[in-house]
């Protein structure tokens, strides 16, 4: 079970948390014994970045640029993992240009496209065409289940997604999308992707799972900590369990929500949403640069 922050160091300006399993517990002080071999993996939204009913709205905590850059020269890596394209989580987050993240990385589309600061350049396969398809049916899917009005679809170039939180009841609006969504989604060789109010229609083959076991395995990382705060993140919850029974130590961070029970029950540590993650990674920041 998750538990929320205690203090470790009393006399930093974000006390480390102790994290509430013997396993996240050993994955934090690996990463504090050799930070130099630890990837620190990180959500977008509702991680770095506020949730908001708008994604195009969306941007990183107003510290969580100045904390990487504080923090990633002193480990082998900071990548973030995130559903959106590459191009708009480096857009939205601020990252590109910033003295100390030139070894950043972004994985965006779970993977499929990569972002790196070194050459500020995005390498990506082509797109799978079942997206021009699904987007071509929405509109007749939606009116279908009577939520037209009350859904919003975002382009994501590699896969679309459709949100409920601005319908009159989102609750009610997501669930009565998931049977003809996922519908839809098999008909042209995609999967649903569900998330906090969302159901992504997107490319099967790849997930935040996948993305980080790949990584962590190019890099030759001794631990790695992961913060997320969706469904779509349990694929990279598993993959730390996963790295961890092979003898690589992880923290697994979860960003508060409600929402998201799941989340909250899987992680060694439980914080309050982004201002919450960007305290956990300033106080990681300050304690290897005394050590």
């Amino acid at each position: 079970m998750g538990s929320h922050a205690e203090s470790m160091e009393p006399n930093v300006t974000d006390p480390l948390p102790t994290p509430a399993t013997s396993a996240g517990r050993g994955g934090l002080e690996a990463l504090l014994a050799h930070p130099g071999r630890a990837v620190i993996a990180l959500d977008f939204d509702g991680t770095l970045a506020p949730i908001v009913a708008d994604p195009e709205q969306a941007r990183a905590h107003p510290e969580a640029v100045r904390v990487l850059a504080a923090l990633a020269p002193k480990v082998a890596a900071v990548a973030v993992v995130t559903g959106r394209p590459a191009a708009v989580a480096v857009r939205h987050g601020g990252f590109a240009g910033v003295p100390g993240l030139e070894h950043l990385v972004v994985l965006g589309h779970y993977g499929a496209e990569r972002w790196d600061a070194r050459t500020g350049t995005v390498s990506a396969p082509a797109p799978h065409p079942g997206v021009a398809a699904v987007r071509a049916e929405l509109p007749g899917v939606l009116g279908e289940a009577g939520v037209r009005e009350g859904a919003w679809v975002e382009e994501k170039g590699r896969a679309v997604a459709v949100h409920t939180r601005r319908a009159a009841d989102p609750q009610a609006a997501f669930e009565a999308l998931r049977i003809p969504l996922t519908e839809l989604a098999a008909r042209h060789g995609l999967i649903v992707e569900p998330g906090r109010l969302v159901l992504e229609l997107r490319p099967p083959g790849m997930d935040k799972g996948v993305a980080l076991r790949e990584y962590v395995r190019e890099i030759d990382a001794t631990s790695v900590l992961y913060a997320g705060d969706d469904l779509g993140d349990l694929p990279a919850f598993a993959a730390v369990d996963e790295l961890r029974s092979d003898g690589t130590p992880g923290l697994l961070v979860c960003s508060g929500s409600d929402e998201v029970t799941e989340l909250r029950e899987r992680a060694d540590v439980v914080v309050d949403g982004p201002e919450g993650v960007v305290g956990v990674l300033r106080a990681l920041a300050e304690r290897i640069g005394r050590s």
